[in-house]
């Protein structure tokens, strides 16, 4: 079948990035206060979660660096529920993959699962904080603020998040969406955070703000008397810079990657429009995106395919990569075991393709649309088709560059894969092979 030609686009997003991440993080935490609750020489125990967050280790080295300036004896302790398969070896690898390890935090990480009970909520919920971080002087959270994949709220992604669930472990995460499926996740969220509070032991947090380039375009020391509050106002704010697709309505969305270190989900379902659950199409805060295909799984992710079921095709490629176990672990630990069904996959791009095009209610194919993304994560430049270009040309955040080019097929039926602003395909890395 023909296909029409792509064109790629440059989306222009404001650059928020902050310039001076160390002396940004002392600023805000010495203005913070945080020092002054505790004695020289306590122990602050320093949670960090485990996504792909710009200049993560640069962050929490810059945290370290702050208690040492005053004092204290930080150390690193994996915020985590179920990632890492849910064990203690597995979490500190998760970390140490972003370069978050003892060698260059200048500090000790300690990876563990055992937690203490911390009572229980109103709704009979059960709280837990990591042993470790229970048995230091003060517990302090770096973590980004976002919007979460699963569900809408007044607080998603975020330290009250990390509260709950990562400081909860994998007991924690286990019960916790076990309430979630029937309470909601936001209610389940703030009231397992409002029970961590009480134990006296948070010190505050580090909200980490990311803008549409993914650079780290806010870092927010958040003391402990106002967490929930100024995460709402952080929250909106972070969606006001939110990317996305930048059309109305989409045929086929082709995604060269999905993973962990992309997304919670394997890939944002804000973005792609679709639910864990399986629904289509679920967000009105982005356009219609009909057909989804995804042609392989990030190196990063270390095998957890979670969010290939969102996906109506698959290339043969991504299931040869997964690891099972994490990825099961993963996603039955969240209630969402529709997320990792196994879609419709094949051995070729093109054939994967060609059996979507006929889905989507159009007779003639060549007015079929499609745009093509790297990940998620990647969207400030775009691969969209010729059909769309008066809507692109309409927009003046958006910016036609270079040459429009057809769908390049190899010998064996593969695409190369998406270009990049400098008009190459992203590359032929091990990623996505052709």
């Amino acid at each position: 079948m023909e296909f029409p030609r792509l064109l790629l686009v440059k989306q222009h997003f404001p650059d928020r990035r902050v310039h001076d991440i160390p002396g940004t993080v002392h600023a805000e935490l010495s203005q913070a206060g945080f020092a002054a609750r505790l004695q020289p020489g306590a122990r602050v125990a320093i949670g960090v979660g485990s996504r792909g967050i710009a200049n993560l280790a640069t962050i929490v080295r810059a945290v370290v660096d702050f208690w040492k300036s005053v004092g204290m004896q930080p150390f690193i302790f994996p915020a985590m529920g179920s990632h890492g398969a849910a064990t203690a070896q597995g979490q500190a690898d998760v970390l140490a993959h972003y370069g978050v390890h003892e060698a260059a935090m200048g500090c000790p990480v300690v990876s563990q699962l055992g937690v203490v009970s911390l009572g229980s909520t109103a709704d009979g919920i059960e709280a837990f904080m990591d042993q470790e971080a229970f048995n230091a002087d003060g517990v302090m959270l770096v973590g980004r603020v976002k919007w979460h994949t699963d569900f809408a709220g007044g607080i998603e992604s975020g330290l009250f998040k990390m509260m709950a669930i990562g400081l909860g472990k994998f007991a924690g995460a286990q019960r916790y969406h076990t309430y979630a499926y029937k309470l909601g996740l936001e209610t389940v969220i703030r009231a397992v955070g409002r029970q961590v509070l009480k134990s006296g032991k948070i010190l505050g947090g580090l909200a980490i703000l990311e803008d549409a380039n993914h650079n780290t375009g806010q870092l927010t020391a958040v003391p402990v008397d106002s967490m929930e509050q100024r995460e709402e106002e952080l929250l909106q704010l972070v969606k006001s810079w939110m990317g996305r697709v930048p059309v109305a309505e989409l045929d086929v969305l082709i995604l060269d990657e999905i993973g962990k270190t992309i997304s919670g989900a394997g890939m944002d379902t804000k973005v792609v429009n679709r639910s864990v659950q399986g629904q289509y199409n679920p967000w009105d805060t982005a356009g219609k995106i009909h057909r989804l295909f995804v042609r392989g799984l990030s190196s990063k992710s270390y095998g957890n395919g979670v969010g290939l079921g969102m996906a109506d095709v698959i290339h043969d490629r991504l299931l040869e990569k997964i690891d099972w176990n994490p990825t099961y672990i993963n996603s039955f630990t969240a209630s969402t075991p529709a997320a990792v069904r196994t879609p419709p996959h094949f051995s070729t791009d093109r054939e994967c393709l060609e059996r979507l095009a006929r889905t989507v209610g159009k007779l003639d194919l060549g007015q079929v649309t499609y745009g093509w993304i790297r990940n998620t994560m990647e969207l400030r430049v775009l691969e969209l088709s010729d059909n769309l270009r008066p809507e692109i040309e309409a927009n003046p955040q958006l910016e036609i560059i270079g040459e429009s080019r057809g769908f390049e097929f190899d010998d064996h039926g593969n695409l190369s894969n998406v270009r990049t602003e400098s008009g190459v395909p992203w590359a032929a890395s091990e990623e996505v092979a052709h």
